[in-house]
């Protein structure tokens, strides 16, 4: 069965599993190698770039059906997902179907939710679904050159925006580090976020001051230099910082 075909043996199906008109996309940021990524399927139909997203079942809420939808449509489990945006442009995801007539559920108009999340890259082993080539993360810095669907480009910007702007009061860093880190790492973490170099002084005393760190009687071994200490976050602190905010920041 060919991509085409696909949507057309489905499509009667999923108008009776699914809410019309509504969709949801996760925006699923990794951090690897000092670099922002974000996921993204290759779709066999039209061979252009998605992100991760489906529809809504009639009988699930709508967080339910982010998280079945990313494990569906990547092999993506238990992360921490917050909503961040409605897009509801016109024709934002017709024109995509043009090929098909009016009656396929695909072509209908739909408003998606977007959600972000931030999660180690290593942590999954990645499985595209069957309408997808294939299921990846790809550096956000090389997004210019990618061929984006639909309004996906404008959803994934919007996204980094967000987290831009929620990392001055909430802390980041427990689900993209590895378990032990240094200062420096997670200063760089900061920095890749924001765009932009960060004074290391300033933020040393800024992130030392929020109260979420605890350094260990470890170095990083295997430098030309002095070892760095290395730290981990103190769990129950950063919940508390990511449910109540940051005062200090």
């Amino acid at each position: 069965m060919n991509s085409r075909q696909q949507f057309l043996f489905k499509s009667d199906e999923m108008k009776e599993l699914f809410l019309p008109h509504l969709s949801a996309d996760p925006v699923i940021f990794g951090f690897d190698q000092n670099e922002l990524k974000v996921l993204l399927l290759k779709m066999n139909y039209r061979k252009q770039w998605l992100l991760p997203g489906g529809y809504v079942r009639k009988d699930e809420d709508l967080d339910e059906a982010v998280v079945r939808i990313l494990k569906e449509r990547a092999g993506i489990t238990g992360v921490y997902l917050e909503e961040f945006g409605v897009f509801g442009k016109k024709n934002r995801s017709e024109l995509y179907f043009e090929d098909f007539d009016e009656t396929l559920f695909h072509k209908q108009r739909f408003v998606t939710i977007g959600y972000y999340a931030l999660c180690n890259p290593s942590r999954f082993r990645l499985i595209a679904d069957e309408y997808s080539e294939t299921c990846e993360w790809i550096y956000v810095s090389r997004l210019s050159g990618v061929d984006l669907a639909m309004d996906h480009r404008e959803i994934i910007e919007k996204a980094l925006l967000t987290l831009r702007e929620k990392i001055s009061y909430k802390p980041i860093g427990y689900n993209l580090l590895p378990e032990k880190f240094t200062l420096s790492e997670l200063q760089k973490l900061y920095e890749v976020i924001l765009g932009k170099e960060l004074n290391r002084g300033n933020f040393y005393r800024k992130i030392m001051n929020l109260g979420i760190l605890k350094k260990l009687d470890e170095q990083r071994k295997g430098g030309a230099h002095k070892a760095p200490d290395l730290y981990s976050f103190d769990k129950r602190k950063y919940m508390k910082a990511l449910e109540n905010g940051l005062n200090t920041w």
